[in-house]
C-alpha cells in the first residue's frame, strides 16, 4: 500500500493509515503551521491544524504521508534530522509532485 495507491482509489484513506499504523489529529496550530507528522512508540501522528479548508488538509496529509513513506521519521541520530529537516520537506514536495504526474 503506498501514496500512489490512495491518489489513483484502489484504496482508501483510512486504509493507509491502518496499513502505516498512523492516526490523524486535527488541532489549533500556530499561524503558517499546516501539520507535522511524528513516530511514537510505533505509531505515527499526524498532526493537521482544524483551520485548513478541506483540500488544504488534504493536500498537506498527502505531505506528512510522503515523510512516512520515505522512511523520513526513522532517523537514528535526531540532531542531524534537525540539520536536515529542509531537505525533508522539499524531498516530501519532489514525491508527491511526482506521483501526481504519473497518475
Amino acid at each position: 500500500m503506498n501514496i500512489k495507491e490512495l491518489i489513483m482509489g484502489v484504496i482508501n484513506q483510512q486504509e493507509l493509515l491502518n496499513y502505516y499504523n498512523a492516526s490523524v489529529i486535527y488541532e489549533e496550530l500556530p499561524s503558517g503551521i499546516r501539520g507535522f507528522v511524528f513516530n511514537h512508540d510505533g505509531v505515527y501522528f499526524i498532526i493537521l491544524s482544524k483551520y485548513l479548508s478541506y483540500y488544504k488538509k488534504k493536500k498537506t496529509l498527502l505531505h506528512e504521508l510522503a515523510h512516512i513513506e520515505l522512511n523520513q521519521l526513522c532517523q537514528s541520530n535526531k540532531d542531524l534530522f534537525a540539520f536536515f529537516i529542509d531537505n525533508y520537506e522539499d524531498e516530501a514536495d519532489k514525491y508527491i509532485k511526482e506521483i501526481m504526474k504519473e497518475v
